[in-house]
């Protein structure tokens, strides 16, 4: 989990984090760049929702198939992510799955992203082949 404060200027880490950890997974280098992006949309996104002096929050989840991310921010009231904006978009266009997460009863209601990258089934194709031309 990282938090960071909601503001624009903060959100360089969290792509960093995103990016890092799909490379240290292995993940090939056209979904560690999707993921970079798409976790800055995502917070984008987020940040311009957040009440003032908010923490975004980010969650990343790796295993064996995938990434998923699921970041949240307290929101002003009445606030809502447009999904459709060109920022959704890309968003939409970056991931295999893309979720509005909220809780309208807290206070203040928060309000998050969640999204899946899965693995490229290309990677996998040329990881498997390596393994067995070595055998």
């Amino acid at each position: 989990m990282v938090q960071i404060s909601a503001h624009p200027t903060e959100l360089p880490p969290l792509r960093l984090v995103a990016a890092d950890l799909a490379a240290r997974a292995d993940f090939d280098l056209d979904t560690v760049a999707d993921l970079r992006l798409a976790v800055d949309e995502a917070a984008s996104e987020l940040v311009a929702a957040a009440t003032p002096d908010a923490s975004l929050t980010c969650v990343f989840t790796l295993d064996d198939e995938r990434m998923v991310v699921t970041a949240s921010v307290p929101a002003r009231d009445g606030a809502r992510l447009r999904q459709d904006s060109f920022g959704w978009r890309v968003l939409t266009t970056l991931v295999d799955e893309v979720h509005v997460t909220g809780d309208s009863g807290a206070d203040p209601p928060q309000l998050g992203i969640s999204l899946c990258k899965r693995r490229s089934a290309l990677h996998d194709d040329v990881v498997d082949s390596a393994l067995t031309e070595g055998h």
